[in-house]
């Protein structure tokens, strides 16, 4: 009987570790399956561009995974049970089946958080996803001269988007409603490059402007204001899917993974997870924040770990360490912020086009990676030394 790798997801930190998984680890010994409820590899760094209108292709799963012996399976997931190790999926058909896994990847990633404000889930849009991403794209394709966009949150997310649609639609109105001051972990240096990007683009800021409300073509904020909004995009925050938490596996307060140093859960070490579901803590003694870079250092250590224990190596302990926040500011600015090991902003930060070539650059060395799994890893498979059956793994003569 073959090993069973099920990987929960093909964003990033998915594809990436079960195209690393197929390559190190000999087909004779692994049958490696990734679940995924759409056909294609997201880039959810470039949601945002799609949304503003932009034209990006997007590769094909199948494509990425041809010749690897990684098995596709379309469909969503929606229910964990890791008692008796199956993987509750409904396929793209409607029909439900149970997936049985001896090692489980968990990459499921995270959502929009609607923090529980009226009218964001019935009226807001958001660029977290590639579905949400198309609709906000056909909204705003409809909206004429002078109309309205208000982008809520003041992190990365919400920057990204507000400066993105307004060099895209300069014929658009586009705020930024903040609880705080945007960029305030930046140094000052970068601040005023931020509010430069601002006032150049056109968009206006709402500090500490806290929203309550959204309605169908405005939002109420706490001390009773009401900012238009034809299209009121939602980015105060994300959230992890409760799967994880009802399937019995320990969860922090916001239901992501609670995993030791090498991405392993704490109550089932038969269960890796890694990017924005997972609660990793970093070198520095922190929880790593979601975002894509953490995606990659907890999936290296992950693949990682999980080869050297089925092929009786020593695991490997990977950097989990994060150096910097990287914020697009449209197509032709951007700022790179670098970080000291308590991931407080240094007084070095780089700025304008070359931080803009810097970051289409990880951007589309990413992709190229997700897309040639196979390119520059060792070609030698490793054969496992344990043989694997549905009671556990036992060792091999």
């Amino acid at each position: 009987m073959k090993h069973r790798i099920v990987v929960l997801g093909a964003g990033y930190a998915g594809a990436f570790a079960a195209g690393n998984l197929a390559r190190r680890l000999s087909p004779a010994d692994v049958e490696i399956t990734v679940v995924n409820a759409v056909p294609d590899f997201v880039e959810r760094m470039r949601l945002h561009q799609l949304a503003s209108g932009q034209d990006l292709a997007f590769r094909k799963l199948a494509d990425v995974f041809a010749g690897t012996g990684v098995r596709l399976r379309l469909g969503r997931v929606t229910g964990v049970d890791p008692e008796h190790r199956t993987v509750a999926v409904t396929g793209t058909d409607g029909t439900d089946a149970e997936l049985p896994y001896d090692t489980l990847l968990y990459a499921l990633g995270s959502s929009v958080a609607h923090q529980g404000v009226p009218g964001v889930a019935e009226y807001a849009f958001d660029v977290t996803g590639l579905s949400s991403a198309l609709r906000l794209r056909e909204r705003l394709a409809g909206l004429g001269r002078g109309g309205t966009v208000l982008v809520v949150g003041e992190g990365l997310t919400g920057i990204e988007t507000a400066t993105e649609f307004a060099e895209s639609r300069p014929d658009l109105s586009v705020a930024l409603a903040a609880c705080g001051e945007p960029g305030a972990w930046l140094s000052p240096k970068a601040r005023r490059h931020l509010r430069r990007a601002f006032d150049r683009l056109g968009v206006t800021v709402h500090e500490y402007t806290a929203v309550e409300a959204v309605e169908p073509a405005r939002a109420i904020t706490a001390d009773g204001r009401s900012l238009p909004a034809d299209v009121t995009v939602w980015s105060a925050g994300f959230a992890v899917h409760p799967l994880a938490g009802a399937g019995g596996l320990e969860v922090t307060g916001t239901g992501r993974i609670v995993v030791d140093r090498t991405m392993r859960s704490v109550s089932h070490p038969d269960v890796y997870a890694v990017g924005d579901c997972a609660h990793a803590i970093g070198d520095n003694g922190r929880p790593l924040p979601m975002s894509c870079a953490s995606a990659g250092y907890t999936t290296m250590q992950a693949t990682a770990a999980v080869i050297a224990r089925l092929t009786g190596g020593t695991v490997p302990t990977t950097a989990l360490a994060y150096h910097g926040n990287h914020i697009s500011l449209g197509r032709r600015d951007a700022i790179f912020q670098a970080v000291d090991a308590h991931a407080r902003s240094t007084s070095w930060y780089l700025g304008g086009r070359p931080a803009a070539w810097f970051k289409a650059g990880i951007l589309t060395g990413s992709g190229w990676s997700i897309a040639h799994p196979t390119f520059g890893l060792p070609k030698r498979e490793r054969r496992l030394t344990t043989a694997p059956d549905r009671d556990g793994v036992k060792a091999a003569a």
